[in-house]
């Protein structure tokens, strides 16, 4: 683990500490670094999957959900 010094603007903590309720600086840092991995390896995988069309209807894609 390394161990970094490093200004954070105070709104923006402030702001993230309300809407994810952490306690400490850490522990918001890393859930926004864990989100923003997150969110690149969605991207990824939606560019190697691409995209296709698919010819069903709705209640075609719920029975074949509730077959599952």
């Amino acid at each position: 683990m390394a161990k970094t010094t490093v200004d954070i603007d105070e709104n923006l903590l402030k702001e993230a500490r309300k809407i994810t309720h952490l306690k400490t600086k850490k522990a918001i840092i890393e859930r926004g670094i864990r989100e923003l991995l997150r969110i690149n390896s969605q991207k990824l995988l939606k560019q190697e999957l691409g995209s296709f069309d698919i010819e069903l209807s709705l209640d075609e894609l719920n029975k074949k959900r509730r077959q599952i």
